[in-house]
């Protein structure tokens, strides 16, 4: 699961989500689908490392994928993926179609509900490992009986 970070506010312009695509492994140039452009235009930045370089999310659903090939078309990958629990895939416009009804009245806010759901999601799974270490604990210093 990946570290929530609710401040990434800056990806929810395009020009800055594709700057997050400097060492993206397809080009436009070799043909390929799957282009920063696209992968930007269809609410994806990167997020991918050395180990994943392809990793790549987007900044409304928080939907992570990777594992792209050159011929995927990023719009579609997404919808396919985001079943639609993505507000702006189920919006269905382009990042120049948008207005600023659609931003601040429906995806800013349906993205907030979806960062607090994966918080409150972290801390609940944090909450149970401690319960448990808590609770071997408890058993291992508590007096054997019988």
């Amino acid at each position: 699961m990946e570290k929530v970070k609710p401040n990434d506010s800056a990806m929810l312009v395009l020009a800055n989500r594709l700057t997050t695509f400097s060492n993206w492994p397809f080009t436009e140039e070799e043909g390929a689908g799957c282009t920063p452009a696209k992968m930007a235009e269809a609410g994806f930045y990167a997020c991918g490392d050395s180990n994943a370089p392809d990793l790549a999310r987007c900044y409304f659903c928080r939907k992570e994928l990777d594992g792209w090939e050159p011929e995927d078309d990023p719009w579609s990958e997404h919808e396919s993926h985001a079943r639609g629990n993505c507000p702006y895939i189920n919006l269905g416009k382009k990042p120049h179609e948008l207005t600023v009804e659609d931003v601040l009245g429906t995806l800013e806010p349906a993205k907030h509900k979806i960062v607090i759901a994966k918080l409150q999601e972290a801390w609940e799974q944090q909450f149970d490992l401690d319960c448990e270490t808590t609770r071997n604990e408890i058993d291992r210093l508590a007096p054997k009986s019988g």
